[in-house]
């Protein structure tokens, strides 16, 4: 094998950044319901996370994403919210709340809501006030069209749900909109009562001590239904500066996006300091890599590590001296990133590893979803009635309805549900995998007795162990939280290699996505003695221009001239 000689120059210095506390930050998604319950009752709670803190200090994370404890009816487990300022029975009290976000301040965590605003849920008062009277200030909240010819809904537009997008409410005689389901009206944001509304409700949570807002499906709010513009609309980033102006500047918080559509030709638009927008985005362009083109996410394709590695390094180069990525492989709308990426059987252990070796190696804020560092599997259901979720359901019967076959829908849901990252975490081996004494809201994954949280951090070689080292490393070592990413074979179809560059310090990643052992030829200019920073297998820190690599092998080196 014949290695290349040299390899392109180091990067120039980036511009100086202003430093926040959340750039050396590693997040930590909780899905509440099936966290931890602390009552018997078969669903997560406030309490149940409160004692579970410890776990997440030893782990060293720097905040908490928390998905919605808001009041809800649940039809879409907490993205339909009924009051933004109290918290749902089934997870607690707003004392409980305020009682988490102090004890995780004093582990040094910040609490981070999640803010979903695109919509609220039809038993909100806005909606209900808005539903009796077209002549309610309410009634302007939400989007609202008169009927076509003969009653029919005013055109043909669907839900991302499954379904018309338009629901008649007859005290109004009017179509209301419903970008999701028809318990999800969306949210009238060319309104600036609405506006004014949710910056005062923003500003409530910030003056209880909470460490900022992850912004459900924030690319929405912006939208010209009547041009069938949904996503980025041409009000998005207006409305987004005004946010800033009138909630976030002066705080010393985190703001962070979700957007199904921003694109490197959009992303700066979001987080590029001076648009005084949003700190991060959570984009999506290497999650849609395993998707059908036309089929979508229910139809997943093989996974390409070379697409993938295009679609995360585009961004790397994007925020190279502006901007700032949020880095993810899962979250509670995807699947297990062990199962989908790398092999959840034999080779579990160290695919895990690897995934996280090569993500938290990036730049950026890495977010590690509940499950996650301990190697957490997909549920593998056999029968559509195991699901609890709304777009699962859906789609199952209208994909029914067009000839798809039962079990060919059950075998694409059991890649991309969903549900696959929404079954309970895995405490211990014993009854309900130590989330619950009761029966669980959706059942336990079959593999608890093996893969739990006990069993990984009794083994030296821990899952657990390996993400506390990462974390450990990004705060410590100003490279792997400031330095420029540098692609290296970006041709290789089984191995994932780069650097991280800043001042005189190198860092080189190198991974192996496959179940082979993979030979590797690296540019001269990468090779040399340096420390091994971590690794999945024996510890590298000679790396010469050939070397082989294990299955899901994965190690980083610190070079330092």
């Amino acid at each position: 094998m014949t290695c290349q000689k040299s390899h392109a120059p180091a990067p120039a210095e980036a511009p100086e950044r202003l430093e926040h506390w959340w750039h050396r930050a590693t997040g930590y998604q909780i899905y509440p319901r099936s966290f931890a319950d602390s009552d018997g009752d078969g669903v997560g709670d406030i309490a149940g996370i409160i004692g579970k803190l410890g776990h997440l200090a030893d782990l060293g994370v720097g905040f908490i994403w928390l998905s919605p404890v808001y009041a809800s009816p649940m039809v879409d487990n907490g993205y339909d919210i009924s009051d933004y300022r109290a918290i749902a029975p089934e997870y607690g009290t707003l004392a409980d709340m305020d009682r988490l976000i102090s004890e995780a301040r004093d582990r040094g965590i910040g609490i981070v809501m999640d803010l979903v605003v695109n919509h609220s849920s039809s038993l909100h008062a806005w909606f209900k006030a808005a539903r009796k009277s077209r002549d309610a200030p309410e009634h302007d909240y939400y989007i609202w069209r008169e009927a076509a010819a003969g009653g029919a809904p005013p055109d043909d537009q669907e839900a991302v749900f499954g379904g018309p997008a338009w629901t008649w409410v007859e005290e109004v005689q009017r179509y209301y909109f419903h970008y999701f389901s028809p318990a999800q009206p969306d949210l009238n944001w060319q309104n600036p009562a609405l506006r004014a509304e949710v910056h005062d409700m923003m500003r409530w949570w910030l003056d209880r001590g909470i460490a900022g807002f992850r912004m459900d499906v924030i690319s929405l709010i912006g939208k010209d239904i009547d041009q069938r513009i949904y996503e980025e609309g041409p009000d998005l980033h207006p409305f987004l500066q005004e946010m800033h102006r009138e909630v976030i500047t002066g705080q010393e918080i985190v703001t962070i996006g979700e957007s199904w559509s921003v694109s490197p030709e959009t992303g700066l638009l979001y987080c590029a300091q001076e648009r005084k927008e949003l700190d991060m985005v959570f984009e999506f362009s290497h999650i849609r890599e395993g998707w059908h083109p036309e089929l979508g996410k229910f139809a997943p394709k093989p996974f390409d590590l070379v697409g993938f590695k295009r679609a995360l390094f585009e961004w790397q180069e994007l925020t190279r001296h502006e901007g700032w990525n949020a880095l993810f492989l899962t979250n509670h709308d995807l699947p297990r990133q062990v199962s989908f990426y790398a092999d959840d059987g034999e080779h579990r252990r160290n695919s895990a590893r690897m995934l996280a070796t090569v993500l938290h190696m990036l730049k950026g804020t890495p977010f590690i979803y509940q499950g996650e560092e301990i190697g957490m599997t997909n549920a593998r259901f056999e029968r559509i009635d195991q699901y609890r979720d709304l777009e699962t359901l859906n789609h199952f019967e209208d994909q029914i309805a067009r000839g798809v076959a039962p079990e060919e829908f059950i075998a694409g849901a059991n890649r991309n549900s969903r549900d696959n990252a929404r079954t309970p975490m895995q405490w211990d081996a014993g009854h309900g995998a130590g989330f619950s004494t009761g029966t669980p809201w959706i059942e336990v994954n079959s593999n608890a007795d093996q893969i739990n949280v006990a069993q990984d951090r009794s083994d030296p070689e821990s899952i657990f162990a390996h993400y506390r080292h990462l974390v450990r490393l990004r705060r410590e070592l100003d490279v792997i939280a400031f330095g420029e990413t540098e692609p290296l074979l970006p041709d290789s179809s089984a191995i994932m290699a780069f650097q991280r560059r800043l001042g005189s310090a190198r860092v080189l990643v190198l991974a192996n996505f496959t179940a082979n052992r993979q030979a590797v030829c690296l540019p001269l200019d990468t090779c040399g003695e340096g420390r091994c920073l971590v690794s999945s297998h024996r510890a590298r820190r000679r790396i010469d221009p050939d070397l082989e690599m294990a299955p899901f092998e994965s190690f980083a080196v610190l070079f330092d001239s």
